[in-house]
């Protein structure tokens, strides 16, 4: 069973908030899963800032026993500093475009 640590999307229309939970990789986005490891809020506050708490003790638990972190989650994860920052990925469109990556020559 591979195990993935990712958000779950609740709220309503235009304000979502997620939760992040660890799951089988296989169930759905916003079905079956094993526990709930924080939770992320996307819309800034009065406060300007955008919300999130996380298990800190939980996650580190999952990650040691291989679960694999979701490309946000990474991200997430890396600001509060659990994880070491996710590199830089570079668009890559075709040349004379403004997204063409030096690198994809």
């Amino acid at each position: 069973m591979v195990v993935a640590i990712r958000l779950a999307r609740f709220g309503r229309k235009n304000f979502p908030f997620y939760r992040v939970t660890v799951a089988d990789s296989r169930c759905k986005r916003d079905g079956r899963h094993l526990e709930v490891v924080g939770h992320y809020d996307p819309i800034p506050g009065n406060d300007g800032h955008k919300h999130i708490a996380l298990n800190f003790e939980r996650i580190r638990y999952w990650l040691s026993v291989g679960a694999q972190p979701s490309e946000r989650v990474a991200k997430l994860l890396a600001q509060v500093g659990l994880l070491p920052k996710p590199p830089v990925r570079m668009p890559v469109g075709r040349p004379g475009n403004r997204g063409f990556a030096a690198s994809a020559i």
